[in-house]
């Protein structure tokens, strides 16, 4: 990803110019697809697959490969060594190293979980990636959602590019007091609270101005609120959110009666 603090990419693709709640729905659908439908790893390959595909044609994939390969390589090289060697469903043994042996019903589950989560979080990244935190709460009001429970959700999305600045601004100047943030694991260690003390106590001082600029900028006024942008809806994706809402209900009813009957 570029080195901005945030995961949203300028650009005027085809992806960034959907509705918002399109891509959420789309996100959404996809989440309960991978881990309720049937058919185990097919139900999370596809969806993913998909996100993958729009994601190329929108010229965002190769962004979104680098930050899930960060992500999630270090969790899956653990997953698959502790299923791997000690899931006690392991019968058919494929590698013995002493007193343990690497199974391959463990790997076969620690597999599982990685294509789910690898799906999940492509199909989360398109709309991060897409999508800026602002409109996606406009969305959010848009559909008759109470606007502070739309800024709830959407405020850690706009808080965190300032919070990871803020990490940096506070390492490099407890560095130049003479703080030593690199080295053994004991190290870092000792300089882990002064770091986070700062950035919690800066985090409580800014949700307090927060707060006041938005009463001062009426906020809770019991007024309808205007937008200075606008976003464009059309009937076609109406009717593909509710396609997907539904393809996504019917699926997970069929996992539901395909575990019913032995599936994993």
């Amino acid at each position: 990803m570029p080195t901005t603090p945030t995961l949203y990419l300028p650009g005027t693709s085809y992806l960034h110019r959907l509705h918002p709640l399109s891509k959420l729905v789309f996100s959404l659908a996809s989440a309960v697809i991978i881990f309720g439908g049937p058919g185990g790893w097919v139900s999370a390959f596809f969806p993913g697959l998909f996100a993958m595909l729009l994601l190329w044609r929108a010229g965002l994939v190769g962004e979104v490969t680098r930050t899930i390969l960060r992500l999630l390589t270090p969790f899956a090289v653990v997953l698959f060594l502790i299923h791997g060697f000690v899931n006690p469903q392991n019968q058919t043994i494929l590698l013995r190293l002493g007193p343990v042996a690497l199974g391959q019903e463990g790997l076969n589950f620690a597999s599982l979980i990685v294509i789910r989560l690898t799906a999940a979080l492509t199909a989360s990244l398109l709309l991060m990636v897409s999508t800026h935190p602002s409109d996606l709460i406009q969305s959010l009001v848009e559909i008759g959602l109470p606007h502070r429970l739309a800024y709830l959700l959407g405020s850690p999305l706009l808080m965190l590019p300032q919070m990871v600045a803020r990490v940096q601004v506070i390492q490099s100047v407890q560095q130049a007091r003479g703080l030593e943030t690199q080295g053994n694991f004991f190290q870092r260690v000792r300089a882990l609270f002064p770091l986070v003390a700062p950035l919690v106590f800066s985090v409580l001082v800014d949700v307090e101005d927060r707060s006041l600029a938005l009463e001062v900028r009426g906020f809770n006024a019991p007024n309808q609120k205007t937008s200075l942008t606008e976003l464009v809806d059309t009937r076609e994706q109406r009717a593909a959110r509710w396609i997907m809402i539904v393809l996504a209900g019917f699926l997970l009813i069929a996992g539901i009666g395909w575990r019913m009957h032995g599936g994993h």
